[in-house]
């Protein structure tokens, strides 16, 4: 096994009390890390603050006359929202204080104000309470910041004041510019879980600003309800760099489109409550198998989010007993019947968690390949004006499955070749095979294999523009084919194809060039859109020299692919590019599709929410612990659904002659053009679109990135990365609705280059049992023209 498949990722865990009471200092700190924690929480500010701000308010709502609406029928006048000024901290306000611990500490902001507050006088107070404690904490050289996250009810309200919310967040980015900022969220909007403990501030609403909620009435769950709610505030800060998600796993998680949403999001913090751990057989806390499957998906991201333990019980003194803490025989109490004095582990939780460290499974192929290209944007190829470096080359000869089966198609075309009595164009009667763009020559290589095992003898040519990868296939000719290659060095369009020089004279002095055509060509064009590289258009200029009655071309066709995709990474990345590139959000980029969601989507046959039993049996057994990683726990995410856009065949018969007024062949037979329609179940976020593409090299040897067919076709392919065409603004996509795609393949004969315009319709009930469209979005016409391909 390679030394990277024993990768292991780096758990970053923290310790988090809910009511912690005693300042954090240097000693806590100490102690934290001596338990094997990595960072610990802190309160900006103390409950003596608390009160004194409960205090302000009530004589300050003593003080108010009932709100009144005003002539406009409005209850925002000056009267009703007078001010009420929150004092700046002072020292009995907060146990922070600067010093170098701080960089181990993350700063909790108070649990009890309410921003969304439907009275603005509360919403003015909770801001003016944040601002405090944000600017106190970046003063004292605090990193890493957690501020609760909206609440989304009031009464019969659902999200009215999600504005108010976003306006603080983006006002707490500009005051505090070195902080990191997480917003606290629940995977879910479940409103009978929004609880308000005593001393919150959303009780303090006046009645006149709440809307109230009928009894009867229940507010259904809304499994996308916080992440819609996550998007909303991360579009009014206008995907803040600094602006992360600190999520909160459940008992039961979600469905599995909605951990999927979450994986796509620059989630930086997780949460897990002690409470949603289950015990073992042997007492032992541990999580269930969705549990485990989740966290090792999250933590295969390119970042990967820190674990905070909430509320598993205080950080344990390790050379005494503290008040605080458990004794050993309390401590096995309360871990059940089952559970060994002698295994007493004062913090079991954080110790499953770092057993959960060991288990990770090896990265796959394309994971080991991929290391820092995910969610990295790369400008396509100019493979026919721009000469490869060798360490390019190097790059794509390390796929294992590409070239070999590569080399099965030639050895099957050679095999049905003398199958089928075919008459070669050799002089001597073999088979001619010629590489074209043959680079550093692992085609080469792999067609003299193929030679071999189909007992086939043939006639290798290899043809090379790049005038320094020449130099090597020169070198390699020498030492590795023994001279059994005819290398010529051109571009494959002007190439006149095979020839020997057959002399006249017996003197040699008069000798003559004879060509002939080649029966087999063999080239390695594609791009991760397939054509997205110009193969049509350097195939097409090879045609004519194949034989024009058993020809091969391998491959022998290809199709491009496409989804729309959800990516905030991406997006944001590319809008970074946009202010000293005009023409970012219009070129499409090969990236290495990480942190994104597929917006258009099967259902999975199966649920996958929950544990698998209270008990915790499919979870660890015990707390043995082996050294062979285990697979994940299976995780069944909904399978895309990808559209067809376009496809091309080689040779192709359809080539137009060359006209009379100009030497340059015509290329419009190479101009394509569709439109695909994606159903969305779920909303979303539209931000781009992903592209792919499958290839037929000879009758039934394929090659695919398309994320549906990959794994039956060529899996552990990892030659190329999907192709993402950005959209310069997002589309929002809703329930129950469409995504409709435009897009051309155009080219002026100069060069090619694609045009796009997405549009998302909604799905509303027509007359009788029909359904009636609504286009409620449309992207700006995208042209990918500046950036177009070369020819």
């Amino acid at each position: 096994m390679e030394a990277s498949d024993s990768w292991t990722p780096t758990f970053v865990v923290g310790q988090h009390e809910s009511d912690r009471k005693l300042p954090v200092s240097l000693d806590t700190v100490q102690r934290v890390h001596d338990c094997n924690y990595d960072v610990v929480t802190t309160p900006i500010t103390t409950s003596e603050f608390h009160s004194n701000v409960l205090t302000l308010i009530a004589s300050h709502l003593c003080s108010l006359e009932r709100p009144v609406q005003d002539a406009c029928g409005t209850l925002a006048t000056s009267q009703n929202t007078k001010p009420l000024a929150i004092p700046s901290l002072s020292l009995s306000d907060s146990h922070l204080s600067p010093n170098g611990s701080l960089g181990n500490v993350i700063a909790i902001t108070s649990k009890w104000i309410d921003l969304c507050s439907p009275d603005p006088l509360i919403a003015d107070v909770s801001r003016q309470i944040l601002m405090h404690e944000v600017a106190y904490a970046a003063f004292c050289g605090v990193s890493y910041v957690i501020i609760q996250g909206p609440r989304l009810h009031h009464g019969s309200l659902r999200g009215e004041g999600l504005m108010y919310y976003a306006r603080t967040i983006q006002e707490v980015l500009n005051v505090a510019p070195y902080i990191q900022v997480h917003i606290w969220f629940q995977m879910t909007d479940n409103p009978s879980a929004e609880t308000t403990d005593i001393g919150n501030l959303a009780p303090f609403a006046r009645a006149e600003y709440l809307h109230q909620q009928d009894p009867t009435v229940s507010i259904d769950p809304d499994e996308f309800g916080t992440w819609d709610a996550w998007d909303a505030v991360r579009r009014v800060c206008k995907h803040h760099s600094r602006l992360f998600v600190a999520l909160t796993l459940p008992k039961y998680l979600p469905s599995a489109p909605v951990q999927s949403r979450w994986l796509s999001e620059p989630v930086h913090i997780l949460t897990i409550d002690g409470n949603v751990f289950v015990k073992n057989q042997k007492g032992y806390p541990v999580l269930s198998r969705v549990h485990q499957g989740l966290i090792s998906r999250f933590m295969r991201l390119k970042v990967q989010p820190w674990i905070i333990l909430c509320d598993v019980g205080p950080i344990p003194d390790p050379f005494q007993q503290s008040d605080e803490s458990p004794t050993p025989a309390e401590a096995v109490q309360r871990l059940g019947p089952n559970f060994s004095k002698k295994n007493y582990d004062p913090t079991p939780h954080l110790s499953y968690i770092r057993y959960l460290q060991t288990k990770q499974p090896p990265r796959t192929p394309m994971e080991r390949f991929g290391v820092g290209y995910q969610d990295f944007l790369q400008a396509p190829l100019q493979p026919l004006t721009v000469n490869l470096e060798s360490v390019t080359y190097e790059v794509f000869e390390k796929d294992p499955i590409k070239y070999e089966w590569y080399e099965r198609a030639i050895a099957k075309a050679l095999k049905d070749w003398i199958a089928k009595k075919k008459t070669t164009s050799s002089p001597d009667g073999r088979v001619v095979v010629a590489v074209v763009g043959a680079g550093r020559g692992p085609l080469v290589t792999r067609a003299i294999r193929a030679s071999v095992e189909a007992g086939v003898d043939i006639e290798m040519w290899a043809v090379e523009k790049n005038q320094n990868a020449f130099v090597h296939l020169q070198r390699q000719n020498k030492t590795i084919w023994a001279g059994s290659v005819n290398l010529a060095q051109s571009d494959m369009r002007s190439w006149k194809g095979p020839h020997r020089v057959a002399l006249r004279g017996s003197d040699g002095q008069d000798a003559s060039t004879l060509h002939y055509p080649v029966d087999i060509f063999v080239s390695e064009l594609l791009g991760s859109f397939g054509d997205n590289e110009l193969s049509p258009e350097c195939l097409d200029g090879v045609t004519h020299l194949l034989n024009p009655d058993h020809g091969i071309s391998i491959p022998a066709s290809y199709s491009a692919h496409l989804t729309p995709i959800s990516s905030p990474r991406l997006h944001a990345d590319v809008t970074a590019q946009s202010a000293s590139n005009p023409a970012a959000p219009e070129t499409p980029y090969v990236v290495m599709l990480h942190a994104f969601d597929f917006l258009s989507t099967v259902q999975p046959a199966s649920g996958t929410a929950g544990p698998k039993s209270s008990n915790g049996q499919n979870s660890l057994p015990s707390n043995k612990i082996t050294k062979t990683p285990t697979p994940p726990p299976t995780f069944e995410t909904p399978t895309p659904i990808v559209h067809t856009a376009w496809s091309f065949s080689h040779p192709n018969s359809n080539i137009p002659p060359p006209s009379r007024s100009s030497s340059v062949l015509s290329n419009a037979h190479n101009v394509r053009q569709t439109r695909l329609t994606f159903p969305c179940r779920e909303r979303g976020v539209c931000h781009g679109l992903g592209g792919y593409f499958e290839t037929v090299l000879y009758d039934d040897v394929e090659l695919s990135t398309n994320p549906v067919t990959m794994d039956t076709k060529s899996e552990g392919m990892i030659s190329w990365f999907p192709i993402y065409f950005p959209l310069k603004t997002p589309l929002h996509v809703p329930e129950n609705s469409e995504v409709v795609v435009t897009m051309y393949r155009q080219t002026d004969d100069r060069k090619v280059w694609y045009e796009w315009i997405v549009e998302v319709y909604e799905l509303r009930e027509g007359m009788g049992n029909g359904v009636r469209k609504l286009r409620v979005a449309m992207s700006e016409f995208h042209s990918s023209i500046k950036d177009g391909c070369l020819m």
